[in-house]
């Protein structure tokens, strides 16, 4: 029986025999063995770096959820509530031992937004506990298209630190906007939405 790196590292987590084997996998499947505990569960977070923050910032003083759902081996869908804002999705794929980023919004009625599918996929595999994710040339298309000229420097990271905190960032030259999930603390799950 053919087992996915995902499950096996799931498995080995459990048996110290197995600790040969964890060390010899790809980063970028340890990371996702360390976020697949979470999957089903909605954690708050808070704004951690906010600069500059705008005055009409979409995110300030709204409540901040995560939902880590719809997980596979290689593959997490992670909806991003603001408030009652249900339109973000980051989509977490494994492809060729690295990880791909993409952000999905989409309206209330479920269609896609025109401003969808940005992201970027890691430039290293020997990161395991963050995950950076340069701009892709696809993103830089629809920013170009969608006059966001100021995104085509974006870098997101993604982080699990030891103090069980789900980081997400967004950084460029003259911006910084770090998330900061309490993953020891799950919450009730929002509206599952689309």
């Amino acid at each position: 029986m053919k087992m996915s790196n995902l499950t096996l590292l799931a498995l080995c987590a459990t048996l110290s025999s197995c600790a040969n084997r964890t060390q010899a996998t790809l980063p970028i499947d340890a990371f996702l063995a360390a976020l697949s505990p979470y999957c089903g569960k909605a954690f708050a977070g808070k704004i951690v770096a906010n600069e500059p923050a705008a005055p009409d910032d979409a995110f300030v003083g709204k409540t901040l959820i995560m939902h880590v759902r719809d997980c596979s081996a290689d593959r997490f869908n992670v909806p991003f509530h603001v408030g009652e804002d249900h339109s973000r999705t980051w989509q977490l794929t494994a492809k060729a031992g690295r990880l791909q980023l993409k952000h999905e919004h989409r309206h209330a009625d479920g269609k896609l937004d025109t401003l969808t599918n940005y992201g970027g996929t890691s430039v290293s595999k020997s990161l395991a506990k963050r995950v950076e994710f340069p701009v892709d040339e696809e993103s830089k298309t629809l920013f170009a298209a969608t006059n966001r000229q100021v995104s085509m420097t974006n870098v997101w990271a993604l982080e699990l630190d030891r103090n069980q905190q789900f980081i997400y960032e967004l950084n460029r030259p003259g911006r910084v906007f770090r998330v900061a999930f309490d993953l020891a603390k799950p919450i009730e799950i929002p509206i599952q939405g689309k």
